[in-house]
């Protein structure tokens, strides 16, 4: 889902899928903020070098310009929700 609410910044959900151990990316910035919640699995999310590790329903947040990254730390597929909001969130996945 891509969108602009009437406030006019940019919206985008999305659901990533990440096998055992991986990573959509090494650790990087961008412009937006960017919401995590976990549907299934166990991830290691790294925001400005803070790695902490979030189960089913657990919930993580990124503002902009901080360095963020995420990893699947478990030995089965991870399932989460991605929603990010304000500059470039729009060319996102």
């Amino acid at each position: 889902m891509k969108g602009k609410p009437v406030t006019g910044e940019s919206v985008e959900v999305h659901e990533s899928t990440l096998p055992p151990n991986g990573f959509p990316h090494a650790p990087h910035h961008h412009a937006h903020s960017e919401i995590w919640l976990i549907r299934e699995g166990t991830l290691q999310l790294t925001i400005n070098a803070t790695p902490p590790v979030l189960g089913p329903g657990g919930l993580g947040f990124v503002r902009s310009n901080e360095k963020d990254g995420i990893r699947n730390v478990e030995t089965t597929t991870a399932n989460y929700y991605v929603v990010a909001i304000g500059p470039g969130a729009d060319t996102q996945a």
